[in-house]
């Protein structure tokens, strides 16, 4: 039977690097995308985590549109979404894209817009990288392994996984339970509501029955007995990691450095 925990096998270079590497690796562009305020470095960053995300890692096709559409699609919708919230009169001499009444949407405006949602946008964009280039996990397999996490936190986290899937299967058991019965909160929002405080009550007692369950099974496998575990799968941090991330933190630095003065847009203060 296949392990759904064990390490993800993939051709893909992100899948075979240390976890703890992609999250450190994208960590210097996050802090960036907090502090810039030009349209520049956004929007290169945005780039090159998209490409990063389509050539490094394996997304799944059911997620492709959203892990690839969703940050455009946000950064579209919110820079005129923002821009609605601008004051005009902070960005003047910029022309009128439209009015109703008394007020007015200027370019100002909507470059104001454009550069909080293209730095949410690119945040969103450089956070997926590594959401589809590790697992839960696996990044707690590596934590532990690497950074000297107590063993007790990293299966506790292991624990916390589980029950993710496994309340999915008793929700879906409870529901048909209640079809058979002819158990029914009516229709409309109110009997939507009737239906799940009907679910919580069996979840909640099968969740207390499961979590049982797991503590007797740590208990008799002497979880917590010994300082040290037995770890079924390695997961080094490797000469090639160090370097994933030095590049990383090279390439960042050279967008904050040069991406404005090359590419020339302008840099709108966002009054909001």
């Amino acid at each position: 039977m296949t392990d759904p925990y064990a390490p993800v096998a993939s051709r893909r270079f992100l899948h075979r690097l240390n976890p703890l590497a992609v999250v450190a690796a994208v960590a210097p562009a996050v802090i960036v995308l907090v502090a810039v305020r030009d349209l520049a470095t956004p929007l290169v960053l945005f780039a090159l985590a998209t490409t990063l995300l389509l050539a490094g890692a394996h997304v799944p096709a059911r997620y492709a549109a959203l892990a690839f559409g969703l940050p455009l699609a946000f950064t579209v919708v919110a820079a005129v979404s923002f821009g609605l919230w601008a004051d005009p009169d902070a960005v003047p001499g910029t022309p009128t894209l439209f009015e109703a009444g008394s007020y007015r949407f200027t370019v100002g405006s909507w470059l104001a817009g454009l550069a909080i949602s293209l730095r949410l946008g690119a945040l969103l964009a450089v956070v997926l990288v590594p959401g589809f280039a590790t697992t839960g996990p696996d990044l707690v397999r590596a934590a532990v392994q690497n950074l000297r996490v107590p063993y007790r936190i990293g299966y506790t986290a292991f624990a916390a996984f589980r029950f993710v899937p496994r309340f999915g299967y008793e929700l879906a058991v409870i529901r048909a339970a209640h079809r058979v019965r002819g158990v029914a909160g009516g229709r409309g929002p109110l009997g939507g509501v009737r239906r799940w405080a009907g679910y919580i009550v069996p979840l909640l007692a099968g969740a207390i029955r499961h979590a049982e369950r797991v503590a007797l099974a740590m208990d008799a496998r002497a979880f917590g007995a010994y300082p040290t575990r037995t770890e079924r799968y390695l997961v080094p941090f490797r000469a090639g990691d160090a370097a994933f991330v030095g590049v990383c933190w090279a390439v960042t630095a050279v967008v904050v450095a040069f991406a404005q003065p090359v590419l020339g847009l302008p840099s709108p203060t966002p009054v909001v």
